[in-house]
């Protein structure tokens, strides 16, 4: 955008353009109108009709259901008359319903109508080609089940000496600054309403996260904002200070992230406003940078120890990390260290590639890092074949949007889900993909203050809170229609996959599983764990190729 242009737009925003012009026809319409003081005339019809559209706009400010009028009187408008005809449109000319970029139609339709409260019903059955390679589906019960609630929660940190009763569906991590602050309301808020857990993202706990009272997982990034001290090491006093907070109840250290998996961040300078230097603990104004790696630890064994310094000063709460996968000999590195330690994390996070909602440059966005499925199974695995498993509890994230995206991952060993992009959803986000801009439509990735207004918290709060327990009432039928009493017993002998027109298999059937303690027992099943396994030292992430 120009400057002059950008200068413009800080005044007066352009895209009240539409609004300005039918207020201008409107006094120019009246003038005519009484220089002409016919009853029935052109400029009588155009003052009836520029004086609606006024009017249209001023009520598309005031109100608070939709975020896309109150930044867009009267012109956004056209973006529901799309979405009302586009159903004919899109069904001789345009895209499918299934048309995944980077999310489908029918995704984010089913977001907004349980977050909306609206019916989900779909008329004519499934849309989805069940003959096609890659569908899916849960095999039911002759003897379904009949659950007296959908609240499914699990126990993280039974060891603990403050363990956390967590939902099985939760909000991943979403730093402010990333977000806007009435994002942050309104997405703790509804965790608040709903009893689940909030991610605070690595860019710390701020005041939009401590208001509403909602359950908090605190993201420990490589930049250590919120405890940290002045040349970006850690600080112990701080994290305390922080972490022994009643609101938060997870610790959780991140390793990498699915969005930019060995890459550090950036946040330019002028976007550092003085409530995100508060919560970060770095000046106003000057660029806050994430490091690509640690600075408290440099070898696996060294990262325990660091984990159970954060559980000691955090007051014995559950505490683990974040990782996306990358090198497995660095994962496996962090399995052997348990082992010669003792220390174990209360749960670990893998994040899949395919995730994310920040801005990352393309390569790191399309050819960097596992994809969830091919993260959860070897983490699921090795743990398995560590007789380690029943100590960590896994969670995972990697557009996950929908009851049956659930299941799946439980499937493959998950314990919990937590979603970005869902949340976003619920929150009004149309997937305009301008969330690096400071552009936002709907206020939900934008630090512009007349743009976030848009995003009225109590409204959006409900629902975020609508959007979760929709979904887990979706979950509760599928688990019922197995035949089963809670998510967690959905094995891969549930799920179907079809691999060509003719043929299905069982994901069981279909996907490696370790058996358990079999690494304890010197077998190594499957190449990844015959070729990286020997590989892998405790006292390094760096290969170690004399092994190999």
């Amino acid at each position: 955008m120009p400057q002059w242009l950008t200068r413009l737009d800080n005044r007066f925003p352009i895209r009240y353009s539409t609004w300005l012009l039918c207020l201008v026809a409107t006094l120019f319409s009246a003038l005519a109108w009484l220089v002409n003081r016919k009853l029935f005339s052109g400029e009588l019809l155009a003052l009836l009709a520029f004086g609606g559209l006024s009017l249209l706009g001023w009520l598309d400010v005031q109100q608070t259901k939709r975020a896309i009028l109150r930044n867009y009187p009267v012109i956004g408008h056209l973006r529901f008359m799309l979405e009302f005809i586009r159903p004919e449109i899109r069904q001789y000319f345009l895209e499918s319903d299934n048309e995944a970029a980077p999310f489908s139609r029918q995704q984010r339709s089913i977001v907004y109508q349980r977050a909306k409260g609206d019916p989900d019903n779909r008329p004519f059955g499934t849309q989805l080609d069940v003959g096609a390679e890659g569908y899916e589906w849960i095999n039911h019960s002759l003897a379904p089940t009949r659950l007296n609630s959908h609240d499914f929660r699990i126990t993280i940190g039974a060891a603990r000496a403050q363990p956390y009763e967590a939902s099985v569906f939760n909000i991943s991590a979403m730093s402010f600054g990333a977000l806007s602050a009435n994002a942050i309301l309104a997405l703790n808020a509804g965790a608040k309403l709903g009893g689940f857990a909030h991610d605070t993202g690595e860019g710390s706990i701020s005041v939009h996260h401590r208001k509403n009272g909602g359950d908090l997982i605190w993201e420990i990034g490589s930049g250590y904002f919120g405890c940290r001290n002045e040349d970006g090491s850690f600080n112990p006093e701080r994290f305390q200070a922080n972490a022994r907070d009643p609101q938060v109840k997870l610790i959780e250290l991140k390793l990498s992230q699915g969005a930019k998996p060995g890459h550090g961040g950036v946040l330019p300078g002028p976007k550092v406003t003085a409530e995100i230097a508060q919560a970060r603990g770095v000046p106003v104004g000057q660029a806050c940078i994430s490091p690509a790696a640690h600075s408290a630890f440099s070898t696996p064994i060294e990262m325990l120890h660091f984990i159970q310094r954060l559980r000691e000063l955090s007051g014995d709460k559950p505490t683990g990390f974040k990782l996306c996968i990358g090198h497995p000999w660095e994962w496996f590195a962090v399995c052997k260290a348990m082992l010669e330690t003792g220390i174990t994390p209360d749960f670990i996070v893998i994040d899949g590639a395919e995730g994310g909602t920040g801005a990352a440059p393309l390569e790191f966005t399309d050819h960097v890092g596992a994809p969830l499925q091919e993260g959860l199974l070897l983490v699921h695995n090795t743990l398995v074949g560590l007789n380690l498993r029943d100590r960590i509890k896994l969670g995972c994230a990697g557009k996950v949007i929908s009851a049956f995206d659930i299941a799946r991952m439980m499937a493959l060993g998950a314990d919990w889900c937590n979603s970005a992009r869902g949340f976003m959803f619920a929150l009004g986000c149309i997937q305009a993909q301008s969330c690096h801009t400071g552009h936002c439509p709907t206020g939900v990735t934008t630090q512009n203050p007349l743009r976030q207004q848009a995003l009225v918290v109590p409204d959006k709060a409900e629902r975020v809170h609508s959007f979760h327990q929709n979904t887990l009432h979706a979950l509760q039928e599928l688990v019922q229609a197995a035949g089963l009493q809670h998510p967690g017993e959905i094995g891969a002998a549930h799920i179907v996959h079809r691999i060509s027109k003719h043929e299905v298999r069982l994901l069981s059937n279909l996907l490696p599983f370790t058996q358990a303690g079999a690494l304890l027992n010197g077998e190594l099943p499957g190449n990844v764990f015959k070729l990286y396994w020997p590989m892998a030292s405790a006292h390094s992430f760096a290969p170690q190729p004399e092994a190999a």
